[in-house]
């Protein structure tokens, strides 16, 4: 029996490396997986658009500096209310016995252009540009945020779908090897070696296994599921992961970065920046601003006292200066606001700092843990493998009995389980330590893709083009794409 059990193992093993080494050329890569989910993120997709959005309060903010140029047309008739007249010497008076009548009196036409152009104001414009271009600078370490995030879901499905592949083949093995266990124990029955409950032991023990594989599968359709979420393409065959990449060498070292690199500092920081040009806007507003304007038209009359249709041209630049004097308390509390968003944005950014220092201690001691728990669950597996084939030469013997056998080959499963998930975790920590970095990114790992430029649509919106340039800024955000 105990040869049999060990001949079957070998042999499913050698099969499993032939069937291996036939798919790994074909086989799907992580990097493979990575570049799909960076290319297909429906996330990373809305999220570029919210950082365009961002762009145009910039044009908008530039645009707020520039005169503004309104063309009016408009025509209007008037009609008046006359009655009969009485004279009274020289003069002449109303009649109130006539009856009043609504006659038309003057009919008009004009077009009109106007131009109106703020001459100072403080300051007030050119925070709000920087206040838009400080959001903007916000917006695009939050879109690395986004894509740290689409790339980790990658590595964690694609780990995912490997360790519960690998399970279900160790079920697999397992099943056969305890059919194989159960046709010795009825062989063994026949011929008195055994009675009829290490049979039933052993259909016992078949029927769990097949419950585990049952359980496996299960596992595996649903990691196959999230693969399809988080990377944008049904899971073929996977192989084995590249080397862990490297992260720090040291647990200060890897704070150190992250202090540097972490798009959620970096975004906070930028919402810093954006608040304090807040708090200058607010201010700014009490002092007013000093405007110009200019206009040019032509009005067009008819009355009853005119012949025919009198043109006639009208021109007038103004120049001013307003102030609110009194608001109700509202310019006050608007100061009171901004100070309060200013000083919140700067405890979010500490708060920001201190999780994220937090996040790669955590990730840092996860991969120290399954560096560890890998080294103890080997030395499992070995002993386990020992105590296996130790058992089974005893109950070949007639020392052992069946269940004795079954029990040391479920230990030597789960350890080999045990060890499949370990390793999973082991990879699956170390990205989740770039991320815990700010490092898990398109460009640090070099997939070798072009990537999303966010300068791009930026650099043709952040002057506030003219319609002239309408063109340009379509063939722009075509070639922005979906990189």
């Amino acid at each position: 029996m105990t040869r049999l059990k060990k001949t079957g193992l070998a042999g499913l093993l050698l099969s499993g490396a032939l069937a291996l080494g036939a798919t790994q050329a074909a086989a799907q890569t992580l990097g493979d997986a990575l570049v799909a989910a960076y290319q297909n993120s429906n996330l990373l997709a809305q999220n570029r658009a919210v950082l365009r959005a961002a762009d145009e309060d910039v044009a908008q903010a530039v645009a707020s500096l520039r005169p503004v140029i309104n063309f009016v047309a408009s025509a209007d008739q008037r009609w008046v209310d006359q009655r009969g007249t009485i004279s009274a010497g020289s003069q002449e008076f109303p009649d109130p016995s006539s009856p009043s009548r609504l006659r038309s009196a003057e009919r008009a036409a004009s077009l009109r252009a106007s131009l109106d152009f703020t001459i100072f104001d403080f300051g007030r414009r050119d925070a709000e540009i920087a206040a838009a271009e400080a959001a903007v600078r916000a917006t695009r370490q939050a879109l690395v945020g986004v894509e740290q995030g689409v790339l980790f879901n990658a590595v964690s499905a694609y780990m995912q779908v490997r360790s519960a592949a690998e399970t279900v083949t160790l079920r697999e093995n397992n099943l056969e090897l305890i059919d194989e266990e159960l046709r010795a124990a009825r062989d063994r029955f026949e011929v008195g070696e055994i009675t009829q409950t290490d049979v039933a032991i052993a259909e016992s023990a078949l029927a769990a296994a097949r419950a585990e594989l049952a359980a496996a599968e299960g596992d595996l359709t649903v990691a196959r599921e999230f693969y399809q979420l988080a990377v944008g393409e049904t899971p073929g065959a996977l192989s084995v992961p590249p080397a862990r990449p490297q992260t720090a060498d040291s647990l200060e070292t890897a704070q150190a970065i992250a202090r540097q690199q972490h798009p959620d500092i970096r975004s906070a920081q930028h919402e810093v920046a954006a608040a304090e040009f807040g708090l200058d806007i607010a201010r700014a507003a009490r002092s007013g601003e000093v405007t110009a304007g200019a206009d040019l038209g032509i009005r067009f009359q008819h009355g009853s006292a005119a012949q025919g249709v009198t043109p006639r041209r009208e021109a007038g630049v103004t120049l001013g200066y307003s102030r609110q004097l009194y608001s109700g308390g509202a310019q006050s509390s608007r100061e009171r606001q901004a100070v309060a968003r200013r000083d919140q944005s700067r405890s979010q950014l500490h708060q920001t700092t201190l999780e994220v220092l937090q996040d790669v201690g955590a990730a840092w001691s996860d991969v120290n843990v399954s560096v560890a728990r890998i080294d103890a669950i080997e030395q499992q597996i070995e002993a386990a493998q020992q105590a296996f084939e130790g058992v089974s030469e005893e109950a070949r013997l007639g020392a052992r009995t069946t269940l004795d056998v079954l029990d040391a080959e479920q230990d030597l499963l789960d350890s080999q389980a045990a060890l499949i998930e370990a390793e999973a975790a082991q990879q699956t920590a170390t990205y989740g330590l770039l991320a815990a970095m700010g490092l898990l990114t398109v460009d640090h790992l070099n997939l070798g893709i072009p990537t999303y430029d966010p300068e791009a649509y930026y650099e043709q919106v952040r002057d506030a083009p003219r319609s002239s340039r309408g063109d340009r800024l379509d063939r722009a955000l075509q070639g922005i794409g979906r990189n």
